[in-house]
């Protein structure tokens, strides 16, 4: 037991590697704990916080020791900041067009006429006319979510998502252009607080959009990264990459985890690199289709003014 007034605080060394290279060190930091002793992954993390840092690939812990003594470090309550009429507005979608292809192996849209202008005008009165488009698609087409059911037969489908799950969320953007690996950890996401916020991955990969590039070596969250966003609390977890899980095998962990905790997901985003990493609400809403796993949706940011 300490004494009276006394508290324990860790003292330790750390190294930190990015994903986009380089590092930093640091070298009898000293930490708060609550308990007589903290594990290297909570430390780990409380450096990746406290430092924001972005694109951590690795921390290593060194030379760990618990000390007593005062307690001097102050944990500020996160307060939410008011936010202003809304005055800029994102467009995060592609444009669906006619034979698109958005995944490989898919087919593309076929986008025509039901009724033509020409059509029409025999059968309103003159000077009168309309045009009724059909379309043909599957449903992973263009900027798409998915909701529960695309992954579990007895999950929540398209017309079951609820509005307040993809209206006017708050949104964190983790981006992570450049990074040297295709993979993108639990590490990435441990400077933001991603709790009951749309998180959205900025990988630049949708500059490759409507080229052969597109489909080949794209960038994806790992299983532990999906794992961690899981417990973490996040609502929304969307990426502007062909698939937010790699391609290589049949497995797709990341689509389990998250689509398993009911959190939707969205693939093939756009202009991610457009938004800012706090302070953006994130909108994105289908069509109220039952029976339906995935669909298109018109995803956007709103910055405020």
């Amino acid at each position: 037991m300490s004494a009276p007034g006394q508290q324990k605080r860790v003292q330790f060394d750390f190294e930190v590697e990015f994903l986009n290279g380089g590092g930093i060190q640091g070298q009898e930091f000293r930490l708060d704990i609550e308990g007589d002793d903290i594990d290297d992954s909570a430390l780990a993390q409380y450096i990746i916080q406290d430092l924001r840092l972005l694109m951590v690939g690795r921390v290593a812990i060194l030379n760990k020791t618990i000390i007593v003594e005062p307690h001097k470090r102050s944990r500020a309550a996160a307060t939410g900041e008011d936010q202003a009429s809304a005055t800029t507005l994102i467009d995060l979608s592609h444009t669906i067009e006619d034979g698109m292809i958005t995944y490989k192996g898919l087919p593309a849209p076929l986008i025509c006429d039901h009724l033509s202008r020409v059509q029409s005008r025999e059968l309103y009165a003159p000077g009168t006319e309309f045009q009724i488009g059909k379309i043909t698609m599957v449903a992973n087409t263009g900027t798409y979510i998915d909701s529960p059911f695309h992954r579990f037969a007895d999950g929540v489908d398209i017309a079951g998502l609820t509005l307040d799950t993809l209206v006017g969320l708050d949104a964190v953007v983790v981006h992570a252009d450049g990074m040297s690996g295709r993979k993108i950890p639990a590490e990435a996401f441990g400077a933001v607080d991603v709790r009951g916020k749309a998180v959205l991955v900025h990988t630049g990969w949708s500059r490759h959009w409507r080229k052969d590039q597109y489909f080949e070596n794209h960038p994806f969250l790992t299983a532990a990264a999906a794992e961690y966003l899981k417990q973490e609390g996040a609502k929304l977890v969307g990426i502007d990459s062909y698939n937010i899980d790699g391609t290589d095998d049949g497995y797709r962990p990341v689509h389990t985890t998250l689509l398993g905790a009911g959190i939707p997901i969205i693939e093939h985003m756009r202009g991610l690199e457009l938004v800012p990493a706090t302070g953006a609400t994130f909108t994105a809403v289908p069509p109220k289709v039952k029976g339906m796993g995935t669909f298109p949706v018109r995803a956007f940011a709103t910055l405020p003014g």
